[in-house]
């Protein structure tokens, strides 16, 4: 495995999935999801989520798969997060009674979109790396 690869892409994919779902979820969908307390370390640890989402996806590219292209690291990464959000969201609508259906439908479709990016940059920023 090159490991360069891995981490580069890696750290970048993480630093896409914070922004993108800041964007999504702080900003865009910020009423429809629950947002975290002011004075919590959350932040730190959604920071930590995505460079662990970003890894990953990164090591799943360079190790298994040898993704460089844009648009095939845009449909894994989709493909990926789908079964992650779907894995996710079935254990969160089984623990705790707040999630509606439609906070479900919501996040799969915004999880989709989102490693689909994070899946394009990581596999353009391996392709790039050679």
């Amino acid at each position: 495995m090159k490991t360069k690869n891995f981490l580069v892409s890696g750290i970048a994919g993480g630093f896409t999935a914070f922004i993108v779902g800041w964007l999504l979820y702080g900003i865009l969908f910020k009423d429809s999801f629950p947002q975290p307390a002011e004075d919590s370390n959350s932040m730190i640890l959604i920071a930590l989520g995505s460079l662990t989402f970003g890894l990953l996806i990164a090591y799943i590219f360079v190790k298994w798969a040898q993704i460089s292209s844009v648009a095939t690291g845009s449909k894994a990464g989709a493909i990926i997060a789908l079964f992650l959000s779907l894995y996710y969201n079935f254990f969160n609508m089984a623990m705790s009674e707040e999630v509606t259906y439609q906070m479900f439908a919501l996040d799969l479709a915004l999880s989709i979109v989102m490693g689909a990016i994070v899946g394009a940059i990581i596999a353009m920023v391996n392709g790039k790396l050679g």
